[in-house]
């Protein structure tokens, strides 16, 4: 790297920069969903998120890809991925009703762990003990973040521990699509079913009057969601994923921040040593993943 080129400037550098803007726009969707939690039907918030994705993906992308857009190897996969983003979405919104953003943040960032052991099972992908101790210690974060006689245990938490699963899922076929499809096309999929699975739900949750009073929070989280998954694409376009992999992790920290900011929530002592253990074990995965990668020389 050229000294004399500030780092932010470097691709490396961009493709950081653009991880954070993403974790940041993740975090800032939770809180907004978490605020509009007591003053909006869920499910219409969901649905409508997903529909202003499709409608907001077609209108940029399909000027520029024409029928490019639609053309897909794996519809099979894109469905399957859609459908499983659309549950760990669905178990993020209504988690974020009863849970702390921060809390809830910090155990779903035990996805990622639960990703390499989903891999091993599904694709037979060896993996190494160093990393089932990673998620072994991962897991006692989450029991500190949830423990009994702490601020966030409640029946609420089979959401995260939904969401976890799904998400792993998601993450695993995400990986294996990887290289096979164009990413817009499959930003495109995901918004689709996730409207076409939603939207009957909304004869049953219509307000008008919540439309009108708050569409602006309506507006707030599709264009946070859009943010993010943009942002996480042209990011992983520029730098492989194994590379920014530590940098999801700051999503947590914004999710506190945010979390204290709006609502005024400081998590616990006991919590904030497991969401330190979830974060930290997290990245050591990430970093111990970047260097199996670079010792088989899939990673430069």
């Amino acid at each position: 790297m050229n000294p004399a080129v500030p780092f932010w400037r470097t691709t490396q550098g961009t493709s950081v920069l653009l991880i954070l803007q993403a974790t940041l726009g993740f975090a800032v969707m939770d809180t907004t969903v978490k605020y509009s939690a007591a003053l909006v039907p869920l499910l219409m918030l969901l649905s409508l998120r997903y529909i202003l994705q499709t409608v907001l993906t077609l209108a940029w992308r399909f000027p520029l890809q024409r029928r490019q857009l639609f053309v897909t190897a794996n519809p099979r996969f894109q469905l399957l991925r859609g459908t499983l983003l659309l549950t760990s979405s669905t178990c993020m919104f209504f988690a974020l009703r009863h849970l702390p953003v921060g809390e809830f943040t910090a155990m779903a960032a035990l996805t990622p762990l639960v990703a390499t052991a989903m891999s091993a099972w599904a694709f037979k992908h060896r993996v190494t003990p160093a990393h089932w101790l990673l998620l072994l210690f991962g897991l006692v974060g989450v029991v500190l973040v949830a423990h009994p006689n702490g601020q966030v245990f409640s029946w609420a938490l089979v959401f995260p521990l939904l969401l976890i699963f799904s998400n792993a899922g998601f993450q695993v076929l995400s990986s294996h699509m990887s290289g096979a499809e164009d990413p817009y096309t499959t930003h495109f999929y995901t918004g689709l079913m996730g409207s076409l699975i939603t939207a009957p739900l909304l004869f049953f949750v219509w307000d008008t009057a919540a439309l009108l009073q708050y569409w602006y929070l309506f507006i707030a989280v599709a264009l946070m969601g859009n943010f993010g998954h943009l942002k996480l694409i042209r990011a992983y376009r520029q730098a492989p994923a194994l590379a920014l992999m530590p940098y999801l992790y700051s999503q947590i920290a914004f999710a506190t921040v945010c979390g204290i900011l709006v609502f005024g929530h400081l998590p616990d002592q006991a919590a904030i040593v497991g969401i330190v253990i979830i974060a930290v074990s997290g990245v050591c995965n990430a970093l111990l993943s970047q260097y199996e990668a670079k010792k088989k020389g899939v990673l430069a």
